[in-house]
């Protein structure tokens, strides 16, 4: 009898560390499956486009709104639209044109919100003579290769620039020049004439002896930088996605409240030549917006008609506004 009880009591006592360590096991799946849903992989450039998010990171605003975020540093856009491709990351800082091209065949990526924009006294691009040139306005550039990215928002915002002076689609030659530092230091050694540039490094290259001929300040439509996040993360991790928008946006008001504040942040995170460290005005950034119908169909139709799509891809299939705060 005494047997049978003592078999009953380990039987009983075996059953309840079964159904602990069962629960236990259960709870901890549970609680990695939140973790997984509230962690986000962020492919960014070191540009100044990026800005908000180190602000973000240093202030402590991805904690306080609940959301892991780790940054992947990448060297190119080419290396970033890969890690999106591989599902390595679930966003990226880059341009609408970089999003139409991952949606060419089938919708993979949708813009969750504006990064950065053109305004006054704070472009994005500027084309730029060479030191010592005579080429002072967009006419004067008519038929002159400019340097730039060929299929890229600097070809497309140079195209756009040159238009609205007055200049023709054939008197608009243009010579590639894909990385960035290249075509800085061709322009400076007057191997090449013209470039579109971005800032900061267009203010570097005014300081160390280039002209400016146009800039885009004047036509902010044409130039936005844009956060674009994977359909997966979206579908998946939607709340996490809401909580990163948030942080994003609450560092880019305190950058627009006291930029300056920010100048040493801005030194060790973002790649500002040292000829205007001290000097470069930081720029505003927007606040809870996405690109419009009306930009988004533009740079359609100008990858139309470079032969970049076959056909316009729909606005509200590449762009939502629903997780802006």
């Amino acid at each position: 009898m005494i047997r049978k009880m003592r078999f009953k009591s380990v039987l009983v006592s075996g059953l309840l560390i079964g159904l602990m360590i069962t629960a236990g096991f259960s709870m901890g799946l549970c609680a990695q499956g939140n973790s997984e849903k509230n962690s986000l992989k962020i492919a960014l450039l070191p540009i100044l486009d990026t800005f908000p998010f180190y602000v973000a990171e240093a202030q402590g605003y991805f904690d306080r709104y609940g959301v892991a975020v780790t940054a992947v540093p990448v060297g190119s856009g080419l290396e970033r639209d890969q890690l999106m491709q591989s599902g390595a990351v679930d966003g990226m800082l880059n341009e609408m044109a970089s999003s139409a091209n991952f949606n060419r065949e089938r919708i993979q990526v949708k813009i969750i919100s504006s990064a950065r924009k053109a305004y006054p006294h704070y472009p994005l691009f500027r084309v730029l003579a060479a030191p010592g040139s005579n080429l002072k306005v967009p006419g004067d550039l008519k038929e002159i290769p400019i340097g730039v990215s060929k299929n890229t928002i600097i070809e497309y915002v140079t195209d756009r620039l040159m238009m609205a002076a007055g200049l023709t689609t054939a008197q608009i030659f243009k010579k590639s020049v894909p990385v960035i530092p290249e075509r800085y230091q061709l322009l400076l050694q007057r191997q090449l004439k013209a470039a579109t540039l971005p800032d900061p490094l267009a203010k570097s290259a005014i300081e160390a002896g280039a002209g400016p001929v146009i800039d885009d300040s004047a036509y902010p439509q044409y130039s936005v930088s844009v956060l674009s996040f994977h359909l997966d993360a979206i579908e998946t991790k939607a709340e996490a996605v809401r909580q990163f928008l948030r942080a994003w946006n609450h560092a880019a008001q305190d950058i627009n409240a006291n930029p300056e504040s920010f100048r040493s942040l801005l030194l060790q995170k973002i790649r500002v030549p040292k000829n205007i460290q001290q000097t470069y005005r930081i720029p505003p950034f927007p606040l809870g917006e996405v690109p419009s119908a009306e930009q988004w169909a533009d740079v359609m139709n100008w990858m139309v008609s470079k032969g970049l799509l076959k056909a316009p891809i729909h606005y509200k299939d590449s762009i939502t506004a629903e997780f802006l705060p």
